[in-house]
This record gives structure tokens, sequence and C-alpha cells, in this order.
């Protein structure tokens, strides 16, 4: 197969040079990642052994222009593995995924390489640079070393064999969660099956029975969208606990399925190799480089609000139990009854309930919101682009315009769970922003998985799914706004505990009455949300809050503990996860958001391994964020917006985050803030 005939190799000549997805197809991909490789090995050892003395534009800038190819190559492919998988797709990933991390080592142990980084970092004071070059070379120089570069021959060698088992490891994981995602249809068949359940979600568990091939019956699926909705009405407490228990025991079940044994070898290589960068384990080696720097920050930030996070969910708890009693119930409360029993009592406590808010957040008015605060903050303009050539045909795009009418970027949404989707919510890009060669403007995606309303009827939406919609429209944001010279500082390419500040931040602007009331309308008769309706929802926004922290900090702690091991001789997963919760006094009546077998922000990939409290981090700073704009009495003050996008949104990774932020805010930020929008006592 030649060059002209691979479209991935070709050049794309496409509206806003998006991939030719209607060309490409999966035997495209091998001999598409084995030419890029090659010539970015090309690339790479023209620079390492570059005769002329090394300089900036020579060495870091011809780095950031290597390997071109493979970025287009590798973006297509992992998008598509992501979002549109199938066994062929997965079978070339189990291929590749060890060769890029080859790759990747190849490059970062090249010692000949890493000694004109090493000249440049020595010198950088001499060198005339702006201080994003200052930047940019100090993180070549920061990621190599922590790659390995100034190891010895033998332990360099065995540095790369770690990457490349890690990558096949987390492929597998991944693969394997999939799989039990996708195979666990929850059937109801009879009214009886159907008790409790609202016309919403029967509407959409029928449109995902007649997609999966039961007609005339309903399917719940393991789509946050769909489980946590069936967990909150379903009467069948039988079939609460069949579902709750598929949901917590995916990687955890069958010997083909199972990602215990996964687990374990991940984090004997981790720590393997954390020691050979002299670093006592996992997590201070990954959390070095970060705005924590260590674990004792880390775990005292979580502790922070851990107890008071405990003591609310301990009185949460007992007001289920005393509902459990009052209807006659003689058993004690389990996890599958906590989300049916909390509705009751937001019920009593605030005379609402999801029944009467779902039907004002349609997907399509909630993504318009996102749109209109982008508008208001920046500027920023959306016009949908029907007929572009995408990879699924639940894919839409918009351009995105400045206020003066340029492009900024393309923003691509893919809302609707599937079977061959991976579950979660993320945001991810075809391309990023960089000025090295002219102006690139980025793709972004965002990627849900809400589940379809019927045929007749739009997709309506829980508070926690419109939240999800307006976090990840906030990393897009940070993708498409991103004005920066160097690829690698783009965007995104920041601290793992810096990443989610924008997007955290962003959350706030959904639940303020002034988005709330023009685009929260009634999918029937289209008025917007009454304003005592509103009113509760808004009193009610902290209501659940003790179980909602302790199950994301318990996931967090678990995480950290898992990674401070010094030894995982013979580690036993699920005892290890027990332990470590029984330590920090976990109610047995709640389960840790992300148990460790499925828990793929870990997994998955190694970038928020050690570094799942980065949301509880980000928080603290995103709640003193928003009062920025609350303290001068406008929630789209201008100067304050001019300051959010010049410093935290436009900015990627070239400044340190610390200064980032202050330079935003004019101080770092206070945990009080966080406590308070938390609903505990300071």
């Amino acid at each position: 197969m030649t060059n002209h005939t691979n479209p991935l190799l070709s050049e794309w000549e496409t509206p806003f040079k998006l991939p030719p997805f209607e060309k490409i197809k999966p035997e495209h991909f091998e001999p598409a990642f084995e030419q890029a490789i090659a010539d970015h090995n090309t690339e790479i050892q023209t620079i390492a052994d570059n005769s002329e003395t090394p300089c900036f534009t020579n060495t870091i800038e011809a780095l950031e222009k290597s390997g071109e190819t493979l970025k287009k190559v590798g973006a297509v492919f992992f998008n598509l593995s992501a979002t549109d998988s199938n066994e062929t797709l997965q079978s070339i990933e189990r291929k590749v995924t060890p060769l890029l991390a080859r790759h990747r080592s190849d490059i970062e142990l090249n010692g000949t390489l890493f000694e004109r980084i090493d000249a440049l970092q020595n010198n950088n004071q001499n060198l005339d640079l702006s201080d994003e070059q200052l930047r940019v070379l100090d993180r070549y120089y920061k990621n190599f070393i922590r790659a390995g570069a100034m190891l010895p021959p033998e332990q360099k060698k065995r540095m790369a064999e770690i990457n490349e088992n890690l990558a096949l490891l987390c492929t597998k994981f991944s693969q394997n969660l999939l799989k039990d995602e996708s195979d666990f249809h929850l059937v109801l068949d009879s009214e009886k099956d159907l008790d409790g359940l609202p016309d919403f979600l029967r509407a959409s568990a029928k449109n995902v029975a007649e997609e999966l091939g039961y007609p005339g019956k309903y399917v719940i699926t393991l789509s946050r969208s769909s489980i946590e909705p069936f967990l909150s009405f379903s009467k069948r407490r039988d079939l609460r606990e069949q579902a709750f228990k598929a949901w917590i025991n995916r990687g955890a079940g069958s010997k083909d399925t199972n990602n215990t044994s996964i687990i374990s070898k991940i984090i004997s290589l981790r720590l393997e190799r954390a020691r050979l960068l002299d670093f006592k384990n996992f997590a201070e080696f990954k959390l070095d480089d970060t705005m924590a720097k260590n674990s004792s920050a880390v775990a005292e930030l979580l502790q922070s609000v851990w107890q008071p996070a405990l003591h609310q969910a301990k009185l949460e708890s007992s007001k289920l139990q005393d509902v459990i009693r009052s209807e006659g119930g003689n058993f004690d409360l389990e996890p599958w009854d906590w989300r049916y029993y909390s509705e009751k009592v937001r019920k009593t406590e605030f005379d609402i309930d999801e029944f009467e808010i779902k039907p004002y957040f349609q997907l399509e008015q909630i993504i318009s919101a996102a749109f209109e605060t982008a508008h208001r903050l920046f500027g920023l303009e959306f016009e949908e682009c029907v007929g572009l050539e995408l990879y699924h045909a639940d894919v839409r795009a918009w351009e995105v315009r400045a206020r003066d009418g340029t492009h900024v970027g393309l923003f691509l949404g893919d809302y609707f769970a599937r079977p061959s989707k991976k579950s979660g919510a993320w945001m991810s890009s075809f391309r990023s922003q960089d000025k090295l060669d002219g102006n690139r403007r980025a793709i972004i995606l965002n990627v849900m998985n809400f589940v379809k309303g019927g045929s007749d009827k739009p997709t309506l939406l829980s508070f926690d799914d419109a939240r999800t919609l307006f976090h990840e429209f906030g990393h897009a944001l940070h993708g498409l706004l991103s004005d920066v010279t160097y690829p690698s500082i783009s965007g995104t390419n920041v601290v793992q505990d810096f990443v989610e500040l924008p997007s955290q931040l962003y959350e706030h602007w959904l639940s303020q009455p002034e988005i709330l009331k023009k685009f929260a309308v009634h999918y029937c008769t289209g008025k917007p949300l009454p304003g005592d309706l509103l009113d509760k929802i808004l009193k009610s926004q902290n209501f659940n809050q003790g179980f909602t922290t302790v199950e994301y900090i318990a996931s967090a702690l678990v995480d950290l503990d898992l990674h401070r091991l010094e030894a995982v001789d013979n580690l036993d997963v699920i005892e290890f996860e027990k332990s470590s919760l029984d330590r920090i006094g976990m109610p047995r009546e709640i389960v840790m958001r992300h148990r460790l077998p499925q828990f793929s922000h870990l997994f998955s990939g190694g970038s928020y391994a050690a570094g799942y409290y980065s949301y509880l981090w980000s928080e603290t700073m995103d709640a003193d964020a928003f009062k920025a704009f609350e303290e001068c009495g406008d929630i789209f003050d201008e100067n304050v917006a001019a300051r959010l996008h010049d410093y935290i949104y436009s900015s990627g990774g070239k400044h340190d985050p610390a200064a980032a932020y202050t330079a935003f805010r004019g101080r770092m930020p206070v945990i009080d803030a966080l406590l308070q929008k938390r609903g505990f006592k300071v």
C-alpha cells in the first residue's frame, strides 16, 4: 500500500482538514503507523546527529515540528478505538500500543539527543529565549529526565521494556472493561419490571432495547446515564441489586475479562519504574511534577475534606434508614438502595424530584446553554456544520469563531451511548492548536454517554448529566482557546492537577439563574423552568453531598494508597481495596465511585495514576475562582473574563500553574471556598 492509496498518509483536502473518515478503513492503520514511526525515527536521528552547535531552533523547535504524520494517524486511531471500536480495531490496538511505547522510549532514552537538550538547559539564561521558549525547554529537559535519559544503558533498556509492557497491559484493561460494559443488558419485559420508572426512562430504555435487538422490551445498560436513574426510581429492589452488582463488578467478574491480575502487574511495573529513577514509590515520582509536589500534600488535602464529608454521609445514611423503617422495611440500607431512598428524602425536604427536573433539561438546550456561556464570557460564536464527513452518524460539528469573525477552531460533539464506545465522558482532539508554522487551529472532540430519548421525544438529561456536559465543554474551551506557539504546551498540556480547573470552573455557570431561566425549558410546553422550581433546584444543590464526596474521596485515597506501596509482591487487588477502605472508615452502604477493577482513570492509561485527587485540588481553585465573578456582582464581568481567558483558558502550559492562577486571582486559593461550595462547615 503506497502513501497515495492510504488516506492516512496522504494530504487531507477536506473541510477544516478533517480526517477523511469515509475513506479510512481498519486495514490502513497498521501500515500507516509503521510508515509514520519510520519517518519520525529519521527526523529524530537527524536532530540528534546534527553537527551544528545545539540551539533552540535546531533542537527544540525541530523536535516540536517532528512526527506530524504520527500525530495525525494516532489521533484518528485512538479516537476511533475509544468511541466506535470493534474487534479489528482492538486487535490493532494491542499491536500498536507497545510499538508506540517503544518508539517513545527510543526518543526519550536517546543519549545523543539528550546531550543537546542538556546543553541548552544548562545555558538557558544566555540563549535570549522568550518566557514561552524557556518553559518549553524546561519541560523537554524534565520530561527526558523523568523518562530515564540519565540512566545507565542496562537500566535504560529495562525502562523501555517497562513502558512497552505497561502500554499493552493498559490496553488490555480498557478492552476488558468495554466488553463487560457492552455485554450487560438488564432486560425488562413486564409492567412489574418497570414499576416506578418514569416516562423518560421508559422511553430511553425502550429505544435502547430496539437498538440492541429486543423489540417490544426495555433495556438498562451500564452507561451511567442509564443505570443511575434506574437505581433512583425502580421499586424492584431485587432488580436494583442485580444492576448495581453488575455495575460495581465490571472488570472483576469472569476470568476472561478480570482486570485484577492486570492491575497487580501495572502497579509492580510502575513501582519498578519509580525505583529506577530513585523515588521510593510511584506516587512520589508522579507527584514530583505537579502543583502538589508530594503525596503528603495530597493526603492532607483529601483528609481535610474526608472527615466533614464522612460526618455528613453518616447523617444522610441515618435519614435513609429512617425512611426504610417508616415504610415497614425490615432490612439495612445497602448500596443499591441509596439512590432510591435519597430521591424520597429529596422529595420530602425540598419538594423536588427528578420527575419534575428532567423534562426541563433537553440535550439540545444544554448544548445551547454551554455555547451561550462561552459567547458571553469570551465572545465565541458557534455555527453548526451540516454535511461534513464524520466518524459516526451521531457526531455533530460546529465551527467556532471569535468576536471579529475569525476562525477559532472546530468543535465536535459525540453525545450518545453505544456498545462500541467506552463509558464515561471526556475531551479529546483530532488536532491541537499551535503557531509554529502559521496558525494551526484545533479540532476538539467532546464525548458523552447519554441515553437517547425515544423516537418521538428529545434526549432529556439529569442535572448531573447537564453538569457533565458543561464540565467537558470547559475542557473543550481549554483546547479551542489555546493561543501558544509550541504544540507541546498547547491547550490541556498542563500539569495534571491544573488540567481540571477550566472544566470544573465552567460547571458553575450551569447553575446560575441567568442560564437556567433561558435554557431550562419544558420539552412539551416550551415554558421556562418555573421560579419556585428553580429555587428548589438551587437550594438542593448540596443535597446528598456527603455521599457524593465520600464515594469520590474514597477512590482518590485508595488510588494514593495503592501508588504509595513500596512492595507489591503477591498483591491481592480486591483485598487491598478492602483494607484501604477499612482504614479510612468507609461506610458499608457506600461504594467508591470507581472500584479498582474498573478504574479507567488509573489503568486505561497513566495520566491519572496517583492523580485522581486532582479533581479536588482543582476544585479548591475553581470554587475560589468563581468567587472572583461573584465578588464584582456580575458572573460575566468583562475584566474578570478577560483575565480568565488570558491566564487560564488560552495560555496552555506556557506559565507555571501557580503563577497563572495568581495572575488571574491575585493570590492562591484557600480551601474554605471548596468546603462552602460542598455545603460543609468551615
